[in-house]
């Protein structure tokens, strides 16, 4: 093995990427910002460059919570075979107080009126006679209020703890001389399913604060589930994209090629739970026919057909054409091809969640605004995730299941 191979550095090249795309971005935003309005509604005045903004940082927030997820997932179930890219889990990881910072400034700006993504925030809403009056709101502002406040707070301090008590104990772990009881990892192992029960209940229930919101007058069960099934195939992607990266600049080659053959069948084996709670929301929806429900399919249908085909495309049948055959899995350059564009199709997912709710049918389609924000975003997540990566070895230490790891095949 190739010891100088084990600290990895930035390579300017990637560096320099990194900071094009957040500049092209920013720059994006700025215009979009002083571009974005409709004569007459000022109620939509930036509307659409809010929701840009709020998807960006939504998309890759959760990817960071879906790896952290994931990380913990391995500690709580003792699985061996992701040993060797534990180092590209928690870096990816590293990028969640991002998000989370970016999201928390827009649920701020929000509760002051600066944007009106959520509908529930505008002044008046629960005030009779009030022009802004919604009965309905007003009759769910027991949950809304200040309750939303202490859940979101609440959410971020766990998520946040979890997280870096986590990554502390790798790190901890790789500073001994010998670690004969590995006790770094066995505490891993309670706070990794201490993790999994917070986990179960606080993804659901933040994205019904964060996102389901949007359409306050709307709600289904399997919201929740939905929402995870995307965050956790998107970090799947993003984590199987930068070990494949890894290895063709001559790192990471202790990660055996069935390794990264069983990443991609995680990747084939999410997106069909994704499709099956899309379609299963869809179809029950359509089959009950009630009114107050079926107004969300109705919008999208009506303004953002083609965006909702694309999305079931691209993340239904694009993974179940090219990712069902063992090769395909094991052919690196086919699976970041593959795996790039169910990434790009995830993130139109977020959009067309969000955009329906906030700018309803003032979209006019794609255009640079959504992808000028995916850029400045992108770029932000790659420069955090590679600086977190070159802050500690690749390769954990006195782990119980690392010879396991380093010899894995399927």
């Amino acid at each position: 093995m190739n010891t100088e191979k084990l600290n990895f550095t930035v390579p300017s090249k990637a560096r320099m990427f990194s900071m094009a795309l957040m500049a092209v971005g920013l720059i994006s935003i700025i215009v979009m910002f002083l571009t974005d309005h409709v004569e007459g509604d000022a109620h939509y005045h930036n509307n659409r460059a809010w929701s840009n903004v709020f998807a960006g940082a939504f998309f890759f927030m959760a990817i960071a919570l879906a790896a952290a997820f994931f990380l913990g997932l391995q500690y709580a179930a003792e699985a061996g075979w992701a040993t060797t890219i534990k180092r590209v889990i928690e870096a990816v990881t590293m990028y969640l107080p991002w998000g989370l910072s970016f999201l928390m400034l827009l649920f701020i700006l929000g509760q002051f009126h600066v944007h009106h993504i959520y509908h529930w925030m505008a002044d008046g809403i629960a005030t009779p006679g009030h022009e802004n009056y919604d009965e309905v709101i007003a009759n769910k502002m027991g949950y809304f209020g200040w309750f939303w406040w202490l859940r979101t707070i609440l959410y971020i301090i766990g998520w946040m703890w979890f997280t870096f008590k986590l990554r502390n104990n790798s790190l901890a772990a790789d500073k001994l001389d010998i670690d004969i009881n590995n006790s770094y990892h066995w505490k891993n192992v309670k706070l990794g399913a201490w993790f999994m029960v917070l986990f179960a209940v606080t993804s659901s229930t933040a994205s019904w604060d964060w996102v389901m919101s949007i359409d306050t007058h709307w709600f289904s069960t399997l919201f929740g589930w939905y929402i995870f099934s995307g965050m956790w195939i998107s970090a799947l992607v993003a984590i199987t994209i930068l070990i494949i990266w890894l290895r063709k600049l001559g790192y990471l080659e202790f990660v055996t090629e069935s390794t990264v053959h069983d990443m991609g069948k995680w990747m084939f084996a999410i997106s069909f739970l994704w499709t099956y709670l899309y379609f299963s929301q869809f179809m029950l929806i359509w089959y009950a026919d009630i009114p107050e429900e079926v107004v969300y399919y109705q919008t999208r249908w009506e303004s953002y057909k083609a965006l909702m085909w694309t999305v079931f495309f691209i993340n239904f049948a694009l993974p179940m054409v090219m990712l069902m055959s063992r090769d395909s899995k094991r052919n690196f350059f086919f699976l970041m091809f593959v795996g790039t564009i169910i990434f790009i199709g995830h993130y139109l997912d977020v959009i067309m969640i969000v955009m329906p709710g906030t700018v309803g049918h003032h979209w006019t389609g794609l255009s640079w605004m959504e992808f000028g924000t995916f850029f400045f975003f992108l770029g932000l997540f790659i420069h955090v995730v590679l600086n977190a990566l070159a802050k500690a070895p690749l390769l954990v230490k006195h782990h119980p299941f690392l010879e396991e790891s380093l010899h894995h095949s399927t």
